[in-house]
């Protein structure tokens, strides 16, 4: 899946109306991370005037020297964090109705394809904590160096 060609949840994905992406929750979960992460190299908007997607850039991935952090938050409280970085691996914690696994999921690495969906770790729904959950998650890839235990946790955060 390449991501540079999707902005928020891919719509084959999706079985259902999810509403439009909540900016201000996005805002929240901005302000969070730029507060709780120092790896953090700088944030922007998919559009400035149509803004559907806040991409987090950190100055280190999981065996990576970059890495990006997508986040749509929805008005319904759908959501998707979509990991990517230089080697082109990827991992996605979605919440959206859908036919291909439960509603709340995690996409494997490397593809983060549909095909990959299993049931995600994280079973908050509140959008700071579902932030606080990715973040440590990804920290914790990060400081190990491996993908084994992104989706591996006892309810997060």
């Amino acid at each position: 899946m390449p991501h540079s060609e999707t902005i928020g949840i891919p719509e084959a994905e999706l079985e259902g109306d999810i509403g439009t992406p909540d900016i201000d929750v996005m805002a929240d979960i901005r302000d969070l991370v730029l507060k709780a992460e120092p790896l953090v190299k700088k944030y922007a908007w998919n559009d400035p005037l149509s803004r559907r997607e806040l991409r987090i850039h950190f100055s280190t991935g999981i065996n990576a020297d970059w890495c990006r952090l997508d986040v749509t938050w929805y008005t319904s409280g759908a959501y998707k964090f979509h990991y990517t970085d230089e080697n082109n691996h990827n991992w996605r914690f979605d919440r959206h109705p859908n036919t291909h696994s439960d509603e709340i999921h995690f996409h494997e690495p490397p593809d983060a394809d549909s095909a990959s969906a299993v049931n995600s770790c994280i079973a908050v729904t509140e959008p700071m904590l579902v932030a606080r959950a990715v973040l440590k998650l990804w920290r914790r890839a990060v400081m190990t160096g491996s993908f084994d235990a992104v989706n591996t946790a006892q309810n997060p955060p």
